[in-house]
Formats: structure tokens, sequence, C-alpha cells
């Protein structure tokens, strides 16, 4: 009993003590550089750092088809968006695939987090402009062609706010083309319950991996063809 009561009084210390290793980390990298690079230590405080919190959330996921990721190549992962907490369940679920986003700025600028993601190689893109997005398009598929992450985008642009598919924005899978990479069809659904639900009660989760397109396949479609069979992906396993 008297070594079950020490080790719950040093809980609370070593919890706080990697809140700080957390944040001190976050204060070596420059808020304003893009990364080209996955770098292992900020990989593991990312990936760490989830786990603790939807452990402490009590956040339930249930995972099906993972056996149809890619482990011999880098992909493209598309999912649906119904939270902000859906990119977080997607690198908890596939850690160790080093599965990075092409995400908006603003994402970039939350302090500790943005800086976390930086350093394992997430990309920001200004959607206000063509150009600018192109460039960021070419630069991660130039990172996944040197086997450095995989990249995870949502074809639907933002969020979904009523869980109801929105139209998808095809020029996104230029990026399979660029990269020759095979897609990877994931829908989410209960994340938009885990920040009404947190620490009261537990949220199911369920991450579902429905469809992968091989990258010859994928190569020989128009981005528009490649968007109507991810749609349809979409559509039959959430409303199956």
């Amino acid at each position: 009993m008297e070594y079950a009561i020490a080790a719950l009084a040093v809980i609370p210390g070593a919890l706080l003590a990697y809140i700080a290793l957390i944040a001190v980390s976050a204060l070596f990298v420059d808020g304003k550089r893009i990364y080209a690079t996955n770098s292992r230590y900020y990989r593991f405080l990312l990936e760490s750092s989830t786990a603790c919190a939807f452990f402490i959330m009590r956040v339930k996921i249930h995972v099906t088809g993972l056996e149809k990721v890619p482990v011999d190549a880098r992909f493209l992962l598309a999912s649906n968006h119904r939270s902000n907490f859906d990119p977080l369940v997607t690198w908890h679920v596939l850690r160790g695939r080093d599965v990075a986003f092409i995400s908006k700025q603003d994402n970039f600028k939350v302090p500790v987090f943005g800086r976390l993601i930086r350093r394992c190689g997430f990309l920001p893109i200004d959607r206000s402009s063509p150009r600018s997005s192109m460039e960021t398009v070419n630069m991660a598929a130039d990172m996944m062609k040197k086997d450095i992450v995989s990249f995870g985008v949502y074809p639907e642009g933002t969020r979904s706010k009523t869980c109801e598919l929105l139209p998808l924005h095809n020029g996104i899978f230029t990026l399979a083309h660029k990269a020759t990479s095979p897609v990877v069809v994931v829908t989410l659904r209960g994340t938009e319950l885990i920040h009404k639900q947190y620490i009261r009660r537990r949220t199911d989760v369920y991450f579902d991996v429905v469809d992968v397109i091989p990258a010859d396949e994928a190569k020989k479609m128009r981005t528009n063809d490649i968007g109507a069979r991810v749609a349809s992906d979409f559509e039959k396993n959430l409303q199956g």
C-alpha cells in the first residue's frame, strides 16, 4: 500500500516535468521557418503527448482496415473532416508511419503545438494564393519522394460542422500524381463529440481505412476521377 501511495504521489510531478520538457523544447523551434524534415525527437513528443491527452480525455479509438495501409511506400491520406481532433486521431492511429499534414496557417500559430508540428514536417498552406498553394504541394511531393513523411489532407477543404460531406476540392490529388504515391482513403466518425464529452464520459471514435488506390492506378486517373472515387468511398462508409 505504501508503495502504491508513493507511486501516485510521483505521477503529478512527472506529468508537470513532461509538460515543461515539451514547452522548453518548443522554444528551440523557429516559429517562422518551414522545416522539410521530420525530427524523431519532436515526433516522439507529438505522439506521446497525444496519447496522454486521449487517455486523460477518455477517447477510445476503434480502428478497422489498418492492414491496408502501405508499409513500404509513402502515401497520400485523404479523410473526411468533422473536428479539430481529426489529425490528432490520425497521427495517433498511424504512429510510427510519420504522417504529416498540409494544414491552414493558423494551426502553426498555436502555442507550443504549432512549433511541434513544424518540426515533424507539417506544411502550412495559403489557400488564398494558388501559386503559393502549388509551391506547398510541390514541397510535399518532394518530401514524399525523399521518404521523409507521408501526407494527410482533407479534400473538403474545411471541417463540416454538420457532419455532412462537403464538396471535395480535387486539385489536392495533384500531390498523388507528383509524388507517384498511393491514395489511402480514411473515414472518421465520432471526433465531433470529443470536445463535448471529454473527461466526464468516454468518447468512441471510429477510424476506418476503406480504400487504397495504388500508385500506378492513381497516376493514370485524372484528379477529378480520384476525387469522385474518394467521395464515393466516404459516402458508402459513412452511411453504412
